[in-house]
């Protein structure tokens, strides 16, 4: 099952074409995207027997992010040991950096980005996992039976900021506006032959800079959720940003970031892409 939001509205993706769950569902359910995730599991029993309506054409321009107000947004650092070995980091143990990126961030799949001034903004493409049902002291086994779904996220940083001060500032650094796009929909994990190994891929300007695949995550899906969960509740709609592999600007020699009119594209096979333009 696919679900995105489209111009603000919850709609089911069906042969690449947009169904309204409001309208088809007679008002059963909102249109609100984010409101769902508290009935996931209704929802998706009504979304597999509901007889629907011919879907309508869109414009990926649109969509929104599948997770627009989560609660909780909670991303992971230097989960690949490629990506920690470039940033120059030890492997972490037990549990990996956890930082927040502010909820004022979040934007859709297809979006303009204005670079801060100072040239350190930086790329990061990541697998996100969406909460569909709370996890509290959850053990690994069983947990993507918790999960709505996974979506493409880019971690985009401003290094500057990020790495100022007494202390990081990671979140303040990774939430400037537009900082966060995701989309371009919400994909189940019963559609992916093996939702454990999905390759990410990131391009600038058609030039490859990011490759790897979630086989190669230090703390999979599961097992963050399962470490996670030991230590707060996550809530339906919540989302996890599970880190990224080697590849971004920060750790080439020499350092490479972001610059106005260049066009990052994010993918993840059986998901999509995300596509950012920046402008000064």
């Amino acid at each position: 099952m696919r679900t995105a939001n489209l111009s603000g509205r919850l709609v089911l993706l069906v042969d690449g074409l947009a169904v309204d769950v409001e309208r088809a569902g007679d008002g059963r359910f909102t249109a609100d995207p984010q409101a769902v995730y508290q009935r996931w599991g209704e929802f998706r029993s009504w979304a597999a027997s509901a007889r629907l309506p011919e879907g309508v054409a869109f414009d990926p321009s649109d969509l929104g992010s599948p997770a627009p107000a989560p609660r909780q947004l909670l991303a992971v650092g230097l989960n690949y040991r490629d990506h920690a070995a470039e940033s120059g980091f030890t492997l972490p143990e037990g549990l990996p950096p956890v930082f927040t990126k502010f909820a004022t961030s979040i934007t859709g799949p297809v979006t303009e980005v204005t670079l801060p001034p100072g040239g350190s903004t930086d790329w990061e493409v990541e697998l996100v996992a969406v909460i569909g049902q709370q996890c509290r002291n959850v053990a690994q086994v069983g947990v993507w039976g918790r999960i709505a779904g996974v979506t493409i996220g880019q971690d985009l940083s401003e290094r500057i900021t990020q790495m100022s001060g007494p202390a990081p500032q990671f979140s303040l650094g990774k939430s400037l506006p537009g900082f966060t796009p995701m989309g371009p929909c919400l994909v189940t994990p019963e559609e992916f032959a093996d939702i454990d190994d999905l390759e990410l891929r990131a391009t600038i300007d058609g030039e490859e800079v990011q490759k790897g695949r979630t086989r190669d995550l230090i703390f999979s899906v599961p097992a963050l959720v399962s470490r996670l969960s030991a230590l707060l509740p996550l809530l339906p709609g919540d989302v996890l940003f599970t880190g990224t592999p080697a590849g971004v600007g920060w750790g080439r020699e020499p350092q490479r970031f972001l610059h106005p009119g260049e066009e990052l594209v994010s993918t993840i096979d059986g998901i999509g892409e995300l596509r950012q333009r920046f402008i000064a």
